[in-house]
């Protein structure tokens, strides 16, 4: 939709568009592979990339929530005092209880000893005194052998040696309780533990749900920030870019006019000898020549700056000897618009904007994540554990069995000053605030635009212009320079058109690298990727 800046057709315009610098060895670069290279090598991108790529491990983090958390855990504890699982009291009476028990046989044996010498002494005098009393019975007892034996045996009896017959169990009950006791303090100077762990979120507010979202938006977000930041990238590219087909065209455009000078310098010189000027024509033409020798050395310096900068926009060595694409065309090409885009398709292609819808989305999912703190929370939970010595099994020292539990676990938060309520009703306030900023945005955005379609009108109309003014100058100096050699024009008018021929390229390059830098602004002003 743009016109092109009209070809020379004047032999002057020849000299103007001869390359003045040397072309280099690697191939001419292309706007779109300047644009590549900076994308890969700017570290400010690098540093983009890696929090997209943090952000989408923090995705999986968040994924992750939702399934069961499987853990496994060991122990080891030295203890420098065994368990007791009965006091000191009860486990000495346990140590003692044979010597106890032996004791009270021993009583009970000799109390029954005594018990029978009472008895058989109260026997034994009853019938000494019958026999003594009872004549009959005396006489009984003296013409028995049988009676006397009795009697004689029963005197002799010793009572006593019942308690000698009291059995020996004090040892061997001993020993039983011995056993018993040090069964009742097992060994556990050193501890070993095992436990497995299953725990299932089952309810838990929507919180797990909600941190998904806020996983998901964050990296969103991450990814408009890079593209913000690519755009930046990708204008200054071309910022650098077309200041070095601006710089190289001027240069050419200043050899050019050098060279002119110098043909003039010579004519008048000769002129000048054979006394058909004076020397202050010539000394004027000299001073011009100097001057555009002058301009012709700022601008090759200008241009190897311009190259440095741009092979530190593309991360090159700043002394790399580079030639773009565009760099020794006979005109500045101008820019491809597209059809002009809605303010809603705008605002969902700019990443500003869209970076101010996500964190407003993020805030508002951030709000439901706290309001999920005030909610119960239920997970199912199911643990499997194993002791040596083993609890479950008298304290053996064996890992064979162990205690599976299940269980549901029920949390409801009730009071902690009011901190959950307060934390939720500031991520509400911070989703209002993007809201706000976004609608801001959305002003300054609409105000940009249409700024930069109008720019982009002045600068197509300027080129216009410039081209118009360009083939005025052309004649102009065609015109004076035929006169000249004629000899019916002076020498004042022959520098005045050649000056303003330089005037009128220079304003026609300026244009149309405007031009360019115009349509680049405008493509990022409505949301386009520039490097599709």
């Amino acid at each position: 939709m743009m016109d092109r800046m009209k070809k020379p057709k004047a032999f002057l315009l020849a000299l103007l568009l001869a390359p003045a610098l040397p072309l280099f060895a690697q191939a001419p670069l292309t706007l779109e592979e300047c644009r590549q290279m900076a994308l890969r090598t700017d570290k400010g991108l690098e540093q983009s990339r890696a929090k997209i790529e943090m952000a989408a491990y923090d995705q999986k983090v968040a994924r992750a929530n939702y399934f069961p958390n499987v853990s496994v855990t060991g122990t080891y504890m030295y203890n420098n005092r065994d368990l007791a699982l009965i006091g000191d009291v009860p486990s000495a009476l346990l140590q003692n209880a044979g010597t106890l028990v032996q004791s009270e046989i021993d009583a009970a044996f000799a109390n029954a000893a005594g018990q029978v010498g009472g008895t058989m002494s109260q026997a034994m005098t009853s019938l000494m005194t019958a026999i003594k009393t009872n004549p009959a019975l005396a006489q009984e007892y003296m013409s028995s052998p049988m009676w006397q034996t009795v009697l004689g045996m029963l005197q002799q009896a010793d009572p006593s040696a019942i308690a000698a017959m009291a059995p020996d169990v004090a040892e061997p009950i001993n020993a039983i309780g011995q056993q018993i006791d040090a069964a009742l303090h097992p060994d556990t100077h050193n501890l070993w533990a095992a436990a497995v762990t299953v725990q299932q979120p089952v309810f838990t507010g929507g919180k797990i749900f909600y941190a998904n979202r806020m996983a998901a938006l964050a990296k969103e977000l991450a990814e408009s920030r890079y593209d913000q930041e690519e755009a930046a990238v990708v204008i200054d590219v071309d910022q650098a870019y077309w200041q070095i087909v601006s710089i190289g065209s001027k240069c050419r455009l200043a050899e050019a006019y050098a060279g002119l000078l110098h043909t003039l310098q010579h004519n008048v010189d000769a002129s000048v000898e054979a006394g058909l000027m004076t020397e202050a024509d010539a000394l004027q033409i000299r001073v011009k020549a100097n001057e555009a020798d002058m301009l012709l050395a700022r601008s090759k310096n200008g241009l190897v700056l311009a190259k440095m900068l741009l092979c530190k926009r593309i991360g090159l060595p700043l002394d790399t000897q580079l030639t773009l694409a565009d760099e020794n065309l006979e005109e500045v090409p101008s820019p491809v618009t597209a059809e002009p885009r809605s303010l809603e398709e705008i605002y969902q292609a700019r990443p500003e904007t869209r970076s101010l819808a996500l964190a407003s989305r993020l805030f508002d999912r951030k709000a439901k994540v706290v309001r999920a703190d005030m909610l119960p929370k239920v997970a199912l939970s199911a643990n499997y554990l194993m002791t040596n010595p083993n609890l479950y099994n008298g304290f053996q020292k064996t890992w064979q069995g162990g205690l599976f539990n299940a269980g549901v676990v029920v949390s409801v938060p009730l009071f902690h000053g009011g901190e959950n309520l307060y934390k939720y009703r500031k991520a509400r306030t911070e989703a209002r605030l993007y809201e706000y900023q976004y609608a801001d945005a959305c002003e300054k955005i609409e105000l940009q635009v249409t700024q930069q379609r109008q720019m982009l009108e002045e600068a197509a109309d300027k080129l216009k212009m410039a081209s118009s003014n360009l083939s005025s100058a052309e004649e102009n100096l065609r015109a004076a320079t035929l006169g000249f050699e004629a000899g019916v024009v002076p020498t004042e008018t022959v520098l005045g058109a050649q000056t303003a021929w330089l005037s009128a390229h220079s304003d026609c390059i300026d244009a149309g690298i405007e031009l360019q830098m115009a349509a680049s602004r405008l493509a990022r002003a409505e949301g386009r990727n520039l490097t599709e």
